[in-house]
């Protein structure tokens, strides 16, 4: 009798399939192997050995395995089974996320290799009209381990220069100089990063690897060295054989960060995110693969890397909202690194100035343990947070004129400033002042974004774009007006108000160029004058020593919203891109501009505490019956027509009528229309988790055996980060 291999696919179905093993042929679970699939040849993953197959079934047989070895080990493996079971997502897709894009079209998991020249002088002689060429080989000759080509050709040489130089004897391949051990570089393993009090204290409360499986809450405020207790933290606990992993919630973090724990750990950083090319994240992975003791520092998908001797995990500012995938496997990479840490038996460190409610929670139910640290590092103070009445202010650019005047003193002081506008573009409306036009996205329910410097009209929502227009569209009329602010009109603002000086805008449009975010914190951290306007980029983890001011145009948003999750994200927002200011030897002021400045929300911000704030919202939450004291899932479905979205959510909600389980909608999404796809919701409330867990699976094979309307399809999303 055959031996029957159960296999996943890279495909959005909630089934395996199943093959003959050949005789001859071990696989094990986690093995990528070929299969033929229709007509075409696939690559898949084995999920089971040793299956029984349906009755009166032929099946075909495995084409062969593409390694000898797992690419998932075990509790790789594991971890993405419970995810897919956890969010409910085809444990094929799953799998394969594991792996890099290279590895998921069928690549061979080895390492391309660079070829490494070496210079020798074998006398022969260069032209002297071959000056490239007289380069190439000096900048060689500097290299008495050599280089490889990757390297030589971005220093700006080109490979007929290279091969010029080897006709002539002049370079030679090589095998490729070994990096130094780890445990031979002295003064990597001298360099200690140094503690206040306070730092050492909570270094102190945090467990070590030996210890198994833990959790701790790292809550530091704002500028009070939480990296610093981190690069401690892996000095003292990890060996040199041990992996760890750094999350970080987005890529224009990660370079700042990267820069910070190679001057203590040199070679052994590596990184991981989305930016890379196809050959750079398989090298990553096979180091992580094959066991190499790296730490790697990455954004959510690092957490899904199938590492083997992983012995720490850090999730650095835990409450971001970054570490939730948006789209198809919507997991979250802080809750996976936890779990993983639990596979593992290692620890996990969560570390924020302004933790999740669902973190505070944990810490609160003796789930995690919470360590303090309230004092910034050195002689920093946090900075004194005031609110600014704007009520019946004239505006310039989103700006008061009192916030202006504080603009104008930190700048003859020599200081900097960062201004936080939370939109991108010009202004976020164009509207006629005779009559009434506003300039409307056609493939959404939502405005287009005016952006001057392009003269262009762009949605945010779906990137449609139209050329702008000084007239309006409707009546022809010249009233045809910027309305609110954007980054780019409070850029020209500032730049117009302060003309001597530098003003510097971040934002998704000026930091889409490789490398730009790196050269706008360069200029920055020179330390000279400069005013900073940006949206949430600016907000996290940056460290701007001499920013002593700022300026929040607009802190109203986040206080009426129907989300539940605003006021929390508000505040975090807030606290954050607070944070900024003051972080050197010099006070830091922040002013917030407010409609509401009688708000209560708005009157705790003031006083700083950011735990108390959240045992406030969480009470409300608990009143609400909203997560973390209530599990959550959203069903949303999203045609051609609102009726048909709605009719497949209206068939869903008898599936879910059951005791302990409470029903919203379905209801249209708070964009009802977005990119020509009509948008609706039915959200799906549960004190006990495991129930709702085991309904969604009901559901969700319910909906896979049925036909849905033409043009409509569904997807869950849960512990959904946001609810409109």
């Amino acid at each position: 009798m055959p031996l029957i291999a159960r296999i996943a696919l890279n495909r959005p179905l909630r089934r395996l399939f199943d093959y003959i093993i050949p005789e001859g042929l071990e696989l094990t679970p986690g093995q990528r192997v070929r299969i033929p699939f229709g007509r075409q040849q696939a690559t898949g993953l084995v999920v089971q050995v040793g299956v029984e197959p349906p009755p009166g079934i032929t099946l075909k047989a495995v084409a062969g395995a593409m390694e000898n070895w797992p690419a998932l080990p075990v509790e790789t493996f594991k971890l993405l089974s419970w995810a897919s079971d956890y969010y409910q997502h085809p444990l094929g897709e799953c799998l394969f996320t594991a792996l890099p894009p290279a590895l998921r079209r069928g690549r061979i998991a080895e390492e391309k290799k660079d070829q490494w020249w070496l210079a020798i002088d074998s006398g022969s002689t260069i032209p002297a009209n071959a000056h490239k060429q007289k380069a190439l080989w000096d900048w060689l000759n500097q290299r008495s381990n050599g280089a490889p080509t990757t390297d030589i050709l971005r220093a700006g040489f080109n490979r007929a220069q290279l091969k010029a130089l080897q006709e002539k004897q002049l370079i030679e391949v090589v095998s490729p100089a070994r990096p130094a051990d780890f445990n031979e570089a002295p003064e990597l393993l001298a360099r200690r990063p140094r503690l206040s009090e306070a730092q050492t204290s909570a270094a102190e409360q945090l467990a070590t690897p030996d210890e198994g499986f833990s959790a701790f809450l790292l809550y530091g405020i704002t500028g009070s060295g939480k990296t610093e207790i981190y690069l401690h933290y892996l000095k003292e606990h990890l060996g040199n054989q041990d992996q760890a992993l750094v999350l970080v919630p987005e890529i224009n973090l990660t370079p700042q960060t990267v820069a910070r724990f190679q001057r203590y750990f040199g070679a052994r950083i590596v990184v991981w995110h989305s930016a890379l090319n196809d050959s750079e994240r398989l090298t990553t992975w096979l180091k992580v693969r094959n066991g190499e003791p790296v730490i790697l520092v990455g954004t959510r998908s690092a957490a899904l890397l199938p590492f083997t001797n992983l012995r720490t995990i850090i999730v650095d500012e835990e409450h971001d909202s970054s570490y939730k995938q948006g789209e198809g496997f919507r997991y979250s990479g802080r809750d996976l690194a936890v779990y993983r840490a639990h596979l593992n038996k290692c620890p996990v460190i969560l570390g924020s100035a302004t933790p999740s409610l669902e973190s505070v929670h944990n810490a609160e139910q003796a789930k995690y343990h919470l360590v303090k640290l309230e004092e910034r590092a050195g002689n920093a103070a946090p900075p004194v947070i005031s609110l600014l009445d704007i009520r019946s202010r004239p505006l310039e650019g989103g700006l008061s004129r009192p916030a202006l005047n504080a603009i104008e003193q930190i700048l003859a002081k020599g200081e900097q400033a960062l201004v936080f506008v939370n939109r991108r573009g010009f202004a976020p409306v164009m509207m006629c002042f005779d009559c009434g036009h506003m300039v409307e996205c056609p493939r959404c329910d939502t405005r287009l974004t005016y952006h001057r410097r392009d003269r262009a009209m762009r949605c945010h929502h779906c990137d449609y774009q139209t050329a702008a227009t000084e007239q309006c569209p409707k009546c022809k009329s010249e009233a045809f007006k910027p309305v609110g602010q954007g980054t780019e009109r409070t850029e020209d603002i500032l730049a117009t108000a302060f003309p001597d000086t530098p003003v510097v805008r971040v934002d998704r449009d000026s930091t889409q160029r490789k490398g730009s975010i790196q050269g706008i914190l360069n200029q920055v951290n020179t330390g000279k004058p400069c005013v900073l306007v940006g949206t949430q980029m600016l907000a996290k983890g940056h460290d701007f020593p001499n920013v002593t001011l700022v300026v929040v145009v607009n802190a109203d948003g986040g206080l009426f919203s129907v989300d539940f999750r605003a006021p929390e994200q508000l505040i975090q927002t807030l606290l954050q891109v607070s944070g900024r200011a003051g972080r050197g030897t010099k006070p830091g002021k922040v002013l917030v501009q407010t409609c509401h400045s009688d708000h209560p929300l708005l009157k705790t911000l003031c006083e700083g505490h950011y735990l108390d704030i959240a045992d406030q919202l969480l009470k409300e939450r608990e009143e609400g019956q909203f997560p973390p004291f209530r599990a959550m899932a959203i069903f949303r479905a999203e045609g051609d027509t609102m009726e048909k979205s709605l009719q497949v959510l209206d068939t869903i909600k008898p599936l879910a009528n059951t005791t302990g389980i409470e029903t919203w909608g379905p209801l249209p999404a708070m964009i009802a229309r977005r990119a020509d796809k009509h948008r609706a919701q039915l959200i799906l409330n549960a004190r006990n988790r495991k129930k709702l867990n085991s309904l969604l699976t009901g559901i969700c094979q319910e909906l896979d055996q049925r036909k849905l309307p033409a043009g409509v399809k569904w997807m869950i999303d849960v512990d959904p980060q946001e609810t409109g």
